[in-house]
């Protein structure tokens, strides 16, 4: 039995009266009977809906690309890129053609690959030059390929330390003659380019000088010469050759020592200021001259202390006189002669010179030469290098804040009387030394603080705004077309392949088909022939109004005759 339910009334129809309903059309049926129009749009919306879906899962395999070299010369970067093709590895260059980039899932196994194939070559190249000797090379060219391959592995161990960019090692190897008494030594120099911002040590640069000349068979390291890439020698003077101006390892010296006081003042300030309150810097005059001086010094022959003999000679002489009266006549010549005395050589005895008159005279000489030792002090003074001259300390504080009660923040100056102490405190952190010429000044100011200007460059004109828009450009564009071919294709062809809604359907009511009326909820049991009315009163049931005879004729002789029926429609209308 078929029940219609309605908000207000419920309608029982016989068993007599139900009506098979049409069986509906499938969806593949629906789509059939579409217009072409309808289909090429749909067909055409699946297919590039399942081309974007593709596109996407195809960008999205490719992920984040990393670089698989970089810094490669022309000739190693064509190998490597005819490789990539080869093995089927996407790839793209960087920014200016700087590096090679490849997916990073495959960064390893690519290299790995390329290691395989001895590829990147490089602009060096080594020993493996004598692997690939061909038959009927001379002497020369074999001698030359072998200092090639020399000069490019000493170029690979130097470009391994820390701070060497790139290097290159160029050797001078005289031809070696058995026939020669005097053979000439072999030289090299070195030509390396730092890192921005980096510098090597003195330590570096000997071992740099050594690794060459111990690689090169008879190489003194005063033969060695190592130069960086502004041009300065870093290995230090030849022999006799004075350098003018401070070399890099001087410089850096200074730098070291400034950089240490100007930490030692920082490190007793701040526990007291605060960080980021003071300001220092310390100037050095370093003396890097050589001074060597020789002098020599006598003792004189005098003071207390008695003088060593070096060496005594004594001479004495004496002869014998005649009896005849000698000397001017008078009354000198007939006195004796007084004994002479000499200091030098002692007390000397009285000589006879003469006798009297019919006496004998003689003859007597004495001599002594003392020889005595001279002091003599040699000294032989160096000046040590690096020796600290003067050195200027200048320190600038900021001057304290303070809060009060209410929260009020005053800026206030330091005493002079803190001054002095914290004046006096730098001082003995440097070792000040007034013979020295030192100076320390302390000032205090308050500091000027730098107001942050807001960046006021749109929000799609950020650099990170550009970047996510570049990076969710193709998802964002490949979404978009799905949705159009969504909407504009296929959405429409589906809803027109949807079955048509009668106006009946779109009607509030509820139909359900039952065998007995008692199953129904709520409603009583009606006897045959009684309806049940709005109040809930059973009121007598009417009959099926019957059809129209009249009306089944007209339509019958419309059928039959429609040009008679549409003759009739004319006159209808123009009467």
């Amino acid at each position: 039995m078929e029940v219609t339910v309605a908000p207000t009334q419920a309608v029982i129809a016989s068993p007599n009266q139900a009506v098979e309903p049409t069986p509906p059309l499938n969806f593949v049926q629906r789509v059939g009977a579409l217009p072409m129009q309808r289909k090429l749009m749909l067909g055409g919306g699946l297919a590039a809906i399942v081309a974007i879906f593709i596109a996407m899962v195809l960008w999205g395999k490719q992920g984040d690309f990393r670089v698989l070299y970089a810094n490669l010369s022309d000739k190693d970067g064509g190998a490597i890129v005819a490789s990539l093709q080869q093995m089927n590895v996407p790839y793209k260059y960087a920014d200016g053609g700087g590096a090679i980039l490849v997916p990073a899932d495959k960064v390893h196994d690519v290299r790995l690959k390329l290691a395989s194939a001895g590829l990147p070559k490089g602009s060096v190249v080594g020993f493996e030059l004598m692997e690939t000797q061909k038959f009927g090379v001379t002497q020369f060219q074999e001698r030359l390929n072998f200092q090639r391959g020399l000069e490019g592995e000493l170029t690979r161990s130097i470009q391994t330390l820390n701070g060497v960019q790139s290097a290159r090692v160029h050797l001078a190897l005289p031809n070696q003659n058995g026939f020669f008494r005097e053979q000439q030594k072999p030289s090299a120099s070195v030509v390396l380019t730092l890192y921005p911002g980096r510098t090597l040590d003195r330590g570096q640069v000997a071992g740099i000088v050594h690794l060459v000349s111990s690689s090169v068979p008879e190489m003194p390291t005063k033969a060695v010469s190592v130069l960086d890439q502004s041009g300065g020698l870093l290995s230090g003077p030849n022999d006799g050759v004075d350098q003018a101006g401070l070399d890099a390892q001087q410089l850096q010296y200074v730098h070291q020592i400034e950089a240490n006081y100007t930490q030692r003042i920082k490190d007793i300030l701040e526990p007291v200021l605060g960080q980021n309150n003071l300001r220092a810097q310390v100037t050095a005059d370093v003396d890097f001259s050589q001074v060597e001086s020789t002098a020599e010094e006598y003792k004189p022959n005098q003071g207390q202390a008695p003088a060593s003999v070096r060496s005594q000679q004594s001479t004495e002489q004496s002869g014998g006189g005649t009896a005849t009266p000698s000397g001017v006549p008078g009354a000198a010549s007939n006195q004796p002669p007084t004994p002479a005395t000499a200091p030098v050589n002692g007390t000397a005895q009285a000589l006879q010179a003469g006798q009297g008159a019919g006496g004998t005279t003689g003859t007597s000489r004495r001599e002594a030469v003392t020889n005595y030792e001279v002091d003599k002090t040699v000294r032989v003074t160096r000046n040590a290098t690096g020796t600290i001259k003067r050195l200027n300390a200048a320190v600038v504080l900021n001057s304290r804040s303070v809060t009060d009660a209410k929260g009020k923040t005053t800026v206030q100056p330091i005493s002079q009387e803190e001054l002095d102490k914290l004046t006096a405190l730098v001082r003995e952190t440097i070792g000040f030394n007034e013979q020295r010429g030192d100076s320390v000044k302390l000032i205090n100011t308050p500091f000027q603080v730098v107001k942050e200007e807001p960046d006021n460059t749109p929000f799609w004109k950020s650099p990170e705004t550009v970047d996510l828009l570049r990076t969710l450009a193709v998802p964002g564009a490949l979404t978009l077309a799905a949705l159009i071919v969504v909407f504009g294709a296929i959405r429409p062809a589906i809803k027109a392949a949807q079955p048509a809604v009668s106006e009946e359907d779109k009607q509030p009511k509820l139909n359900a088909v039952v065998d007995d009326v008692q199953e129904l909820p709520g409603l009583q049991t009606v006897p045959p022939g009684m309806v049940m009315g709005p109040n809930g009163q059973l009121l007598p049931a009417l009959g099926a109004p019957t059809g129209d005879a009249r009306l089944e004729a007209a339509r019958q002789l419309a059928r039959e005759n429609p040009a008679a029926m549409a003759g009739v429609m004319r006159e209808w209308m123009a009467g």
